[in-house]
């Protein structure tokens, strides 16, 4: 993987688009990249990048709607997920094949795809959908001919993280049930393997519905690691001999929610090194185990790092970004931190006057605290200019130190963007998380309107010129904002939840427990039509998770409403043109209710 000779191509990997999914074998980096088209798996290796599939082959698992580990790889063949059809297929020289078999409209979809060390047999999560009944479980297949999958593990609500021992005889996997959501309480199985790919007794290594357990992992001496929330902060421990050790212990998250799978925020590498991220806020850095066994930080550049490593000790792969740039794929010196960008990102031009985003700890109203990042607008009067408050989506999600295009777009034409990681955010903690539960519609709101008013106090923005801005779970915050609240004068939306008790019996199998959240019924906080303030909806004809219905209907309701609604788009906006198009709509309707 050592290329410090080499240069970015401009090829498939080079251009400014969004990368996910990095692995490595044999030298060579694997990533899926999302095209306009669909996600296509890109290959790089000594400075050449390419597609690693044919032309046309779009690699996408759809379990839970958010997918992850939709490929593996061994000895240079893939097993892969095509997204048309949800089925696992090989590609071998340069031809794809299937291995599932065929199921109508995609009812049988896979994911968290794992390879067996002799490379014979693949174990992976399947998620089958039969009417209105939604399946999940481990299954087992041969790995080089079409066949039945077997079923290894069924009988709970969700299963994640199938991990195979180095010698290829023991399985690690994740399991957890309604109502609980992976962050919140999980628990950690093993059990033998046999060499016809069934299993042995389970046992029951750690977890419960008060401890989320993440990325299970064998080291190479097959010494199973996990990531645990145990102590208040996602550490990672060690489970030997019957028996668990904290490893890396701090105060920071060494894992993100698990809301896809497939994530790789730690690597056991040979001689007992361990490299990981570590998030504290919306800050993440990498760190690496010296010979012993500290954990030191890894001088860098980057802020921010999506959950997916790759390399050794001497090198990492990895994809950052800084709050001028955009997520790239980087080699890593792991000593010096010099780096060698593989992939383009979009850079804030030279000509923009911001400062570096400002982390911000701001006083709630019931005497507790939360955080938010401010971004300057690139003019110098930023006390004369409108304010955008962000909710991020997820609601478990958090702000990141990178640059954003949407942050970039608004702050260039003069607007002050503040990004409020509200409790329930990541980064912070469990008991932070946690606060978020039974008050979702309620704390969120009111930490936006705190952040608010905190900067208004200080004499930081105009309290009469405020919007508020979400997606997704965001959007339910920022429309309940606007409906119980003064402080913001408009509100822009993309892809709303309307109303999560109702979302909660129609949304997805994996979502709809978000619910749990909710203040319990019949105080359930929802929207309405009450509100009469100017309202701007973005959302995607082929919505999965947020339904367009209800969208549709909350906005007929609505004197002020305007609904775009973007006909091929699904839950996120993926072409340009429509990104663009969405970006001066939004813009227009904040210049004209808040002024510039």
């Amino acid at each position: 993987m050592n290329a410090t000779q080499h240069s970015p191509d401009s090829r498939p990997g080079s251009t400014p688009t969004a990368i996910d999914a990095l692995t490595e074998a044999n030298g060579r980096l694997y990533w899926i990249e999302e095209r306009p088209t669909g996600d296509v798996l890109v290959t790089w290796r000594d400075g050449q990048t390419d597609d690693a599939l044919p032309a046309g082959t779009h690699v996408a698992s759809t379990v839970h709607e958010y997918g992850g580990g939709a490929y593996v790889t061994h000895t240079h063949r893939i097993w892969f997920v095509r997204a048309e059809d949800q089925r696992v297929w090989r590609g071998w020289h340069g031809t794809i094949s299937p291995l599932s078999p065929e199921a109508r409209h995609r009812e049988h979809r896979h994911g968290d795809l794992q390879i067996s060390p002799n490379g014979r047999f693949l174990v992976c999560v399947r998620e089958r959908h039969t009417g209105n009944e939604i399946n999940n479980e481990l299954v087992s297949m041969p790995a080089n001919e079409p066949a039945e999958p077997t079923v290894i593990a069924h009988g709970e609500d969700f299963y994640s993280s199938p991990t195979i021992s180095p010698t290829g005889t023991q399985l690690a996997w994740i399991s957890w049930n309604t109502p609980q959501m992976p962050w919140d309480g999980t628990r950690l199985w093993t059990a033998e393997l046999h060499p016809d790919a069934t299993l042995g007794t389970p046992i029951l290594v750690a977890g419960g519905d008060d401890e989320a357990i993440s990325q299970p992992r064998y080291d190479p001496e097959g010494v199973l690691h996990f990531l645990s929330d145990r102590n208040g902060w996602t550490n990672l421990y060690r489970h030997h001999d019957g028996h668990t050790n904290a490893v890396i212990v701090r105060d920071a998250e060494l894992g993100p929610a698990a809301w896809e799978f497939g994530y790789t925020s730690y690597l056991l590498l040979p001689n007992q090194r361990i490299a990981t991220t570590v998030q504290q806020g919306p800050h993440t850095r990498l760190a690496l185990t010296n010979t012993k066994g500290v954990l030191e930080p890894i001088p860098q550049l980057y802020t921010s790092f999506k959950p997916y490593l790759a390399g050794d000790h001497r090198q990492l792969a990895a994809i950052g970004a800084t709050p001028t740039q955009t997520p790239t794929l980087a080699l890593i010196n792991t000593r010096s931190g010099a780096h060698q960008e593989l992939t383009a990102a979009i850079h804030a031009p030279h000509s923009d006057s911001r400062g570096s985003p400002e982390l911000i700890r701001f006083p709630t109203r019931d005497n507790s605290h939360a955080h938010a990042v401010l971004h300057s607008p690139a003019a110098d009067t930023a006390s004369a200019q409108g304010l955008l408050v962000r909710a991020h989506p997820g609601p478990t999600a958090n702000a990141q130190l990178r640059l954003d295009p949407w942050i970039l777009f608004f702050t260039s034409h003069g607007y002050t963007v503040l990004d409020v990681d509200y409790r329930g955010s990541t980064g912070y903690g469990r008991t932070y998380r946690n606060a978020l539960r039974h008050r979702w519609g309620e704390i969120d709101v009111a930490d936006c309107v705190d952040a608010v008013t905190h900067l208004a106090y200080t004499r930081r923005i105009n309290p009469t010129r405020v919007a508020i801005c979400g997606s997704s779970a965001g959007a339910y915050t920022a429309l309940r904002a606007l409906e119980t609240t003064k402080i913001f004068s408009t509100a822009c939306v993309r892809h709303a939840l309307i109303d999560p008790a109702t979302w909660a019996r129609t949304a997805p199998k994996f979502q709809a427990h978000h619910a749990t959240l909710l203040a319990p019924l019949p105080t359930t906080p929802t929207c309405t039509s009450a509100t009469s303030s100017p309202l701007l909806m973005i959302h995607g004809g082929k919505d999965t998770v947020t339904s367009i219905n209800d969208v549709r209907e909350f906005a007929a309701q609505h004197t002020q409403a305007t609904l775009v609604v973007y006909p091929d788009e699904a839950h996120g906006l993926r072409c340009p043109k429509n990104i663009t198009h969405a970006l001066h709509t939004e813009l227009a309707h904040i210049h004209r209710h808040i002024g510039p």
